[in-house]
């Protein structure tokens, strides 16, 4: 078998959606490889709690130079391939493609490739307030000739909220998924064909069964690009 390579995955923001990386990356690998085929991965777990600090007081070029040694560690840990497991964090994205000499697999390219699998041209954005609110991630999608269409402010609000009170601290409430299920209802009034759930813990909440509009899990499509990364 020829040499597979080696992913690099900066995660921790949350660890609960980190797991949900490596479990499906392998899982891409074991049913490709069979046996006990599994992924290379060189892995670096932020701590969130320092993270959140900086997203908490806006201090982006010291979130971003937290990610970008990351990936740096990730890179002299063997990475060839590096991924930043959360939308988010994808806003210092630039500053950790200057940090590595490997390539960035940029979560919004592999959200962007599972819509045009499907013809999908507008897509319903869920995610924090700054994915939602600011465009690097809409702009990232744009130039796939994707649009995005959001919830209004107070709905925004309420998402960011659940992500950071609830999800990314284990929590998931019942209440929490009927609300999230609203959001994607008037989401598909605005004129969304599919829903992107641009945060990774929101799969961890709700599934395309709960939804009125198709899926995209960028966590899910995220993680199974890089599996045919590994995999090539």
């Amino acid at each position: 078998m020829d040499v597979m390579e080696t992913l690099g995955l900066i995660g921790g923001m949350s660890w609960h959606s980190t797991a949900t990386y490596y479990r499906l990356i392998n899982e891409e690998v074991a049913a490709a490889g069979g046996g006990h085929a599994s992924a290379r991965i060189a892995l670096q777990s932020l701590d969130f709690a320092e993270v959140r600090d900086c997203q908490v007081r806006g201090d982006w070029d010291a979130a971003a130079a937290l990610l970008a040694e990351a990936g740096r560690r990730c890179v002299a840990g063997g990475a060839t391939t590096v991924a930043i497991c959360t939308n988010l964090m994808h806003k210092v994205a630039p500053q950790v493609e200057a940090a590595i000499d490997v390539p960035l697999l940029h979560i919004g390219d592999a959200v962007a490739a599972e819509a045009a699998r499907h013809g999908w041209r507008t897509l319903g954005l869920l995610g924090t307030r700054w994915v939602m609110e600011e465009t690097f991630y809409s702009d990232r999608l744009a130039r796939h000739g994707v649009t995005t269409v959001v919830p209004g402010q107070e709905e925004r609000a309420m998402v960011d909220a659940i992500v950071f009170d609830e999800l990314t601290q284990g929590v998931v409430r019942e209440a929490s998924r009927h609300r999230y299920v609203e959001v994607i209802d008037r989401l598909a009034e605005q004129g969304a064909e599919a829903v992107v759930f641009a945060c990774t813990e929101i799969g961890l909440l709700i599934g395309p069964e709960d939804s009125a509009l198709p899926v995209i899990d960028s966590a899910e499509v995220h993680a199974r690009e890089l599996a045919r990364v590994h995999l090539r």
